[in-house]
């Protein structure tokens, strides 16, 4: 922590971190963008979100959602099933103005749109570079609309792989639904032709269905069958782990695989909830995504910290193990995307900053920084949101994308959308 403290960047990257009044005196030309007082933090990084979800908001699914089961077949199914290119590019560009908004420089999207499937994640990349932001996007491979859909799911990954493994800010990982939805055969053809250092970003046991309905049909839990196929290793993201056990658990760490944590979606779903001590308690990698519910990431870390807190009898766990989320998060980014020192701020690193509007009124250090993130700035407003060195959010406004624009065009594509949604089985 550096008291009335400031970041110099120039370009891309960052020249100088320090107090402020030796930073004026080091740039006394420099142009100046007043923090008024809050704080000034790396740009947030999101390990799991879902930016197809964005129309959803409102929608009436029509009959009741029981389970996951239900909640899948008769919600998100359906609705990735009704998303056309329009409705895929308004989906991302909104959610991406969201993360500008929550100060997230770096978001890992997880798609889905079977009936605009070939070129989508070229749709969302676009929209991505629009807005300013860094991204690492997958489609989501899986068989439950057939073999062939799976099968051109996964080229849909390798195409994007092969694209973008040089560029500086829109990368590709390896895409998988839950396990459950995965075939063998296309498990095995997407093991077999991953390309050397992608990644998989798969949904992992989130709901005791994915698990019963693995060993049922495969004979074997998710995990299992991930770690059979190969694919299970350091750049594996796995996502929600609400149902995994302590055999899987120590698997998680022997591959050197991150576990990310859904706090908001799991109680929103009715899932469950990861097991954080035991998680911890295994030195597995931890962290932090949103799934889709939003794009506040500080919001999301109060959530990890509250659901710890509310569940377990002992209330100091929260601040052993949460606040070290958001750097595995930073840590896993900048891997993927080849910026070591992402997440940082000091000479040489992205020029990745955002300046939260919580002003500290009380003393701020080293020992008290994640209580001030969770009980204070976790419910402010973003001043500024910089990434690579551009304001992409000046003074609480957007410089890159319109959301207000954004949204009247949505809501007069959106109720095409719905009825489409209505008319799938």
């Amino acid at each position: 922590m550096i008291a009335d403290g400031a970041v110099a960047w120039q370009g891309e990257r960052v020249v100088a971190a320090g107090r402020h009044a030796d930073l004026l005196a080091r740039f006394p030309d420099a142009e100046r963008l007043d923090a008024g007082g809050g704080l000034i933090l790396p740009g947030l990084v999101n390990l799991h979100h879902h930016f197809y979800s964005a129309l959803a908001r409102g929608l009436d699914p029509g009959r009741p959602l029981p389970d996951f089961r239900a909640v899948l077949e008769g919600l998100w199914w359906r609705l990735d099933r009704a998303l056309d290119a329009e409705t895929v590019r308004l989906s991302a560009l909104l959610t991406l103005a969201d993360c500008v908004r929550w100060g997230c420089t770096t978001v890992f999207d997880h798609h889905a749109s079977p009936s605009c499937l070939a070129g989508s994640l070229d749709l969302i990349a676009e929209a991505v570079e629009e807005a300013g932001l860094s991204a690492v996007l997958c489609y989501e491979v899986s068989d439950r609309n057939g073999h062939d859909e799976a099968l051109a799911g996964l080229e849909e990954n390798l195409d994007f792989i092969g694209r973008r493994r040089e560029h500086p800010r829109v990368r590709g990982m390896l895409g998988l639904h839950a396990s459950f939805t995965v075939s063998d055969e296309t498990l095995a053809a997407a093991a077999r032709q991953r390309p050397a250092g992608a990644g998989c970003h798969v949904h992992m046991a989130e709901d005791r269905l994915d698990v019963d309905a693995s060993r049922q049909r495969f004979g074997a839990t998710p995990m299992q069958r991930l770690g059979r196929s190969g694919l299970l290793d350091r750049d594996a993201l796995l996502v929600h782990g609400v149902h995994l056990d302590d055999a899987e658990l120590e698997a998680v760490v022997a591959a050197g695989a991150t576990l990310v944590h859904n706090p908001e979606s799991n109680a929103n779903n009715g899932v469950g909830r990861l097991d954080l001590p035991a998680a911890a308690g295994h030195l597995c990698t931890l962290g932090l995504g949103t799934d889709g519910m939003s794009s506040a990431m500080l919001r999301a870390l109060r959530a990890a910290f509250l659901g710890l807190r509310g569940g377990d009898l002992d209330p100091t766990l929260g601040f052993a193990i949460v606040p070290d989320l958001l750097v595995t998060n930073a840590r896993v980014a900048g891997r993927a995307l080849g910026e070591p020192r992402l997440g940082q701020l000091e000479e040489g690193a992205p020029a990745d900053l955002v300046v939260v509007d919580a002003p500290p009124p009380t003393p701020l250090d080293e020992g008290n920084l994640f209580g001030h993130l969770v009980y204070g700035a976790s419910e402010a407003a973003v001043r500024h949101t910089i990434a690579r060195g551009r304001l992409l959010l000046e003074d609480f406004r957007h410089t890159t994308l319109d959301p207000e624009a954004l949204a009247r065009e949505a809501a007069k594509v959106s109720p095409a959308l719905w009825e489409r949604f209505r008319g799938m089985a």
